[in-house]
């Protein structure tokens, strides 16, 4: 698969690791060299199964980071590509010898075409575009060779140009057109529909702004940021989830754990040459005081301490958020311009910001008189620094008892997308279902370590369904395959999952360097085990295959651990000693039930028609650029599916209400009000959750064993 310049860390574990295998020392005065030195050195020595640094790994790192600057091809000519080759080979010495003169190389002459791109795109777009040529775009760039000249380099960027544009010139059209039918424009002097040359123009300009904000975001980009991509093609030929983090990217890495952050509330953006406000957090102190509104530019920045701002226009939006960002209880002084202009100053009081989004949610569903639990959970979340203050496992528990509360007689886990977190919430969780017992294996150097469930009491005892697809992995995997392998949940959805069976730690790498001025020298995720099911099987590249399959969206997409390059293999050990959950009298008759069901059912037919159409059409590779004919395609493509607009307009016929807590808060947060109602409007449009209820309402539980877990919880 290949790399962009911007990785997706699709799920992780993370343990809080010190390494203690070197006394080496890292001396060298140039800090691109140390790191590189000190990287491949905490690879060699601490991962799991480390790559050897040799021709064939040299070539990897060699085709990966050329892709992965240059992926639509519109940078380097060939000429440039021919230089590069002579080093295909010699990357793994250079790595060995710390010799950067690949990477310099590379760096510097993608600087030069980019500046030369600067004088190209402007040019081009300030020519109309012939629409009536009959001409198309091979969009396989993988497949596409590398231009042998400027003159072709600026024929290439012409014809990417007007593939991006004249989906915004159809967009104006369409939008015009709409626009002349509901003005009667002949007799109303205030509206004129605007002319296909005017439209056009429109297109080319918003393509010319947005390449504008590139360029403009490139602009901030420093030699070091290149460098961190560099490195972490690297430490990626060694599998997919080993990862550089640059200072800034360890922070905004804690952050995705953690589900929270301690600032002002506000998510910003670069645009042009000032800070942008682009989204104000619900419940923090921007949105608790009302002091910033989206739209709004931060121009000055001051501290509590401090008597002069510091103005931070024109500066890279990381360092910006630096000066704004800060402890929980200070203040921060911001000079802000107002979306109508007006300049004014605001004092913040930071705070603790939780991401709610990232939060585990509840919903009460009710069918026929019966009530049933619905947990949402996004990821395994917890924080670094103290496990105990807020975690996915403690939340779920909670959501558990407040629905037990609303007498429900069924609870549906929802894992869908989930992408992992903490290895210890995903045990914490299981055992929030299951006697003490063993949960997940893990194993490494050759050593095997059970993690167990070591509390005998049980939270929910009643029927349980889970909820996955192609992108649950990690600590979802870890929990869904020990809810399967117990026989305690039914596992739903997809054909299988992710298929990450891998644990990562996350290294500090200023460890190693003492007494240095270097500064911050980041972390390396690094892989150091494998985990496998208490059956012994691993979930490498398997995933958990579902009880029930349901076809969804992805079921056509290389979506996978499997997709990536340079993946670990699939083993297995010997089993765990754990004991089936007994709690149910008709677990297999309950399946059986519900893949007859499936089988039949038009809306799951529809959905893997459907599945296969996008399938399809995202493997054409051949665009027209002839308006005529991207009309007709376009067209061709509405007409296809309309009988998919069904999907859509599906009611799976469950009422969905939040539970007490949330209503009484509803009555302060509209906006927690408003996420709400629109969360429960596509639950009611999910066959997989009414399924999930279907199959909670065949499950039977062992009435002889409901009334020993009664007394085990009291």
């Amino acid at each position: 698969m290949k790399k962009n310049l911007k990785v997706l860390f699709l799920a992780v574990f993370v343990a809080v690791a010190s390494c203690s295998f070197t006394t080496k020392e890292f001396n060298d005065t140039d800090k691109d060299k140390v790191l590189i030195d000190l990287i491949t050195y905490v690879l060699q020595k601490g991962h799991y199964s480390p790559s050897d640094i040799n021709d064939e790994f040299s070539a990897e790192v060699y085709k990966d980071f050329i892709t992965g600057l240059d992926p639509l091809k519109r940078y380097f000519l060939a000429s440039d590509i021919e230089e590069f080759s002579k080093y295909k080979t010699e990357i793994d010495d250079q790595i060995k010898s710390k010799d950067l003169t690949f990477f310099n190389l590379v760096y510097n002459r993608l600087q030069e075409r980019m500046e030369d791109v600067k004088k190209i795109y402007p040019e081009v777009l300030n020519t109309p575009f012939d629409y009536t040529k009959d001409e198309s775009i091979n969009v396989d760039y993988d497949n596409i060779d590398y231009v042998s000249s400027k003159k072709e380099l600026k024929e290439r960027w012409r014809q990417q140009l007007k593939f991006s544009t004249i989906s915004t010139y159809y967009d104006n059209v369409e939008e015009n057109k709409t626009a002349a039918a509901d003005n009667d424009w002949e007799e109303n002097e205030d509206f004129k529909p605007e002319s296909e040359e005017e439209l056009e123009i429109e297109a080319r300009e918003t393509s010319k702004t947005s390449l504008d904000e590139y360029f403009d975001f490139t602009q901030d980009l420093e030699r070091k940021d290149y460098f961190s991509i560099y490195l972490t093609t690297i430490v990626e030929e060694f599998d997919p989830h080993t990862n550089y983090f640059a200072p800034p990217d360890k922070d905004r890495f804690d952050l995705r754990m953690s589900g929270r952050l301690e600032g002002i509330g506000a998510r910003l953006q670069k645009k042009n040459d000032y800070i942008k406000v682009i989204e104000v957090i619900s419940g923090g102190p921007v949105w608790r005081g009302d002091h910033l509104q989206v739209g709004d530019l931060i121009t000055k920045v001051r501290q509590e301490d401090e008597d002069k701002a510091v103005s931070i226009v024109g500066m890279r939006v990381d360092d910006a958020v630096k000066l704004i960002k800060g402890p929980k209880g200070t203040k921060v002084t911001l000079t802000v311009k107002r979306v109508d202009g007006a300049i004014e100053e605001e004092t913040i009081t930071r705070d603790v910001v939780e991401l709610e989004e990232t939060y585990a949610k509840s919903s009460l569903i009710e069918k026929e008189n019966n009530n049933y639990g619905l947990i949402n959970l996004p990821q395994f979340y917890f924080n670094m620094e103290d496990y105990k203050e807020r975690n996915a496992a403690s939340d779920v528990k909670k959501e558990i008892e407040r629905l037990k509360e609303e007498g429900i007689e069924g609870l549906v886990l929802d894992l869908r997308g989930n992408g992992g977190g903490s290895l210890r919430t995903a045990v914490d969780i299981a055992g929030l279902f299951i006697e003490e017992g063993p949960v997940v294996q893990v194993a490494s150097n050759g050593k095997k370590e059970v993690l167990e469930d070591e509390d005998d009491a049980i939270v929910w005892d009643g029927p349980l369904v889970i909820l996955v697809n192609e992108l649950s992995a990690s600590a979802s995997e870890i929990l869904a395959a020990a809810m399967q392998d117990y026989e305690r949940a039914i596992i739903l959805g997809s054909k299988q999952t992710y298929g990450k069976g891998t644990v990562q730690n996350v290294l500090d790498l200023n460890q190693w360097i003492r007494k240095s001025d270097m500064g911050d020298m980041g972390a390396l995720k690094i892989t150091t085990q494998k985990f496998y099911r208490v059956n012994g099987g691993s979930t490498q590249l398997e995933g958990v295959k579902s009880d029930v399959v349901m076809p969804d969206q992805y079921s056509y997409f290389d979506v996978g651990e499997r997709d990536y390059d340079n993946p670990l293999p699939y083993d297995k050990i010997d089993s765990a000693d754990y004991k089936k959950w007994d709690g149910y009298i008709d677990y297999k008759e309950t399946i059986s039930k519900s893949k007859a069901r499936m089988e039949k059912n038009a809306q799951l037919q529809l959905i893997d028609e459907d599945a296969k159409w996008i399938k399809a059409r995202r493997d054409e590779s051949e665009v027209p650029l002839n308006f005529d004919k991207y009309v007709a395609d376009i067209e061709k493509r509405k007409e296809e599916t309309k009988k998919f607009e069904e999907i859509d307009k599906y009611d799976n016929k469950l009422d969905y209400k939040s539970l007490p807590y949330e209503i009484e808060m509803m009555r302060q947060d509209t906006t927690l009000r408003e996420k709400r109602k629109r969360w429960h409007t596509n639950l009611a449009k999910d066959i997989y959750v009414e399924e999930a209820i279907n199959v909670l309402r065949d499950l039977k539980i062992n009435n002889i064993k409901a009334g020993k877990m009664a007394d085990i919880k009291n």
